[in-house]
């Protein structure tokens, strides 16, 4: 028998039951038939940060960012790209720091960007400061087990 993952709904924030080997035949949620694996970093409010830390089984990077800072708008397009690259190994998201200041609290997040890698709801790896894609990839590859 195949083993299942959990993977949260970026749109409607259901778990879902996703076959390993069908992650990459571009699974939908079984509620609001979203695409469960966007090629975009999730925008993450409290509820979903909450939500995807709780019960995704996909490895989640979330990017600590403001909207004021010049390197988070730098590193922006790579992080996109990463997203892409990296959808079928984990979850990359972006968390606005401003308007979500108490999870920023609670990570002692002191400088943004600040990127923070979980697995399975404890943090495994922190890294601050802008990367451009290649040092990214290898910073993500490196820090989130493959499937």
């Amino acid at each position: 028998m195949s083993a299942s993952l959990h993977v949260v709904c970026p749109h409607c924030h259901a778990t879902n039951r996703v076959l390993r080997e069908r992650l990459a035949a571009s699974p939908r949620c079984g509620g609001c038939k979203e695409a469960l694996l966007p090629t975009y970093p999730l925008e993450l409010n409290t509820a979903g940060f909450e939500r995807h830390l709780a019960a995704d089984d996909l490895p989640l990077v979330v990017d600590f960012w403001a909207q004021w800072c010049a390197p988070c708008r730098m590193m922006a397009p790579a992080y996109t790209q990463a997203a892409a690259q990296l959808k079928l190994k984990a979850r990359l998201a972006k968390l606005d720091t401003e308007a979500e200041p108490d999870i920023a609290a609670r990570y002692g997040i002191r400088s943004i960007p600040t990127l923070i890698a979980f697995s399975r709801g404890r943090e495994i790896a922190r890294q601050a400061g802008a990367m451009d894609l290649q040092n990214l990839l290898g910073w993500i590859k490196t820090h989130c087990r493959e499937l």
